[in-house]
């Protein structure tokens, strides 16, 4: 990415902290997983999109899972406490990962989810070893597509699963769409649903099945941004202006980029 902090998704991860001091929680009193999914979901459909990846890769409390792009943790965590299984949250900005590890140390799950920093494109930290691989909208920041499933495929142990949930190209973007998706959403590059098939079968993987999840994503980014927008006198006082309006700024960019049809949702699977 060109700069990570650019997405205004990304770029002042402190709102959680905010967000507990306003439930009267201090900044190390211990925590669980349900006080903190409200707000360290990052992808779209919460916590029910992690079930998705458990029911679909039959993720149990003997899998080792791989989370690529975990941000600040919030889906390895739901999946440990859930399914009692073993974590790896892999994630590339320091600040993302050093305030995971340390949510996660505060819900007593340290044992079970282990945070490394580092870049799928240098290899897995355990190659070989997985039994299912997840990522949720990460993979839409990596152009080098070939390099990257090269890696997710050597990651998994043989028979092993992936769940992506990521972005798809429905029509050509215009220049100013081009130029959005680029510095607003770093989203260098997005293929056609079809294309993304193509690239996985190439890195080896079999049984890839793309799923259109587009309405869905449609109708939760616009419910999104109408619901940010009645919280706006709470979350002013929360964060300060600043980190709201960057927030409803990238809200709204997404809600116009699916809403002109440029951008499409897709749900993932494939094994090795």
């Amino acid at each position: 990415m060109e700069s990570a902090k650019q997405m205004k998704l990304y770029d002042r991860v402190e709102r959680v902290h905010n967000e507990l001091r306003a439930l009267g929680i201090a900044d190390d009193a211990p925590l669980d997983v349900a006080q903190l999914t409200p707000f360290d979901q990052y992808h779209y459909h919460g916590t029910a999109a992690v079930d998705e990846a458990i029911a679909a890769l039959d993720i149990d409390a003997s899998s080792r899972v791989l989370d690529v792009g975990a941000g600040i943790g919030g889906p390895a965590r739901y999946l440990a406490a859930t399914a009692g299984c073993h974590v790896t949250a892999l994630e590339l900005q320091p600040d993302l990962d050093a305030t995971g590890a340390d949510l996660t140390r505060r819900c007593g799950l340290q044992g079970r989810v282990e945070h490394v920093r580092g870049d799928i494109l240098d290899g897995a930290p355990a190659a070989g070893t997985y039994d299912a691989v997840i990522s949720y909208l990460t993979i839409l920041h990596i152009p080098d597509r070939a390099r990257l499933f090269a890696a997710i495929h050597r990651a998994l142990r043989p028979g092993g699963g992936l769940y992506i949930e990521d972005f798809t190209l429905l029509r050509e973007a215009d220049e100013a769409e081009r130029e959005t998706l680029r510095v607003k959403v770093q989203c260098p590059y997005v293929p056609s649903p079809a294309t993304y098939v193509v690239h996985l079968v190439g890195a080896g993987f079999r049984n890839v099945a793309l799923e259109d999840v587009t309405a869905s994503w449609t109708s939760f980014i616009a419910e999104r941004l109408a619901a940010f927008r009645a919280d706006r006198p709470r979350l002013d006082a929360i964060h300060g202006t600043d980190l709201a309006d960057g927030l409803e700024d990238f809200y709204a960019t997404m809600a116009s980029l699916y809403g002109a049809g440029v951008l499409g949702g897709a749900r993932i699977t494939a094994r090795r």
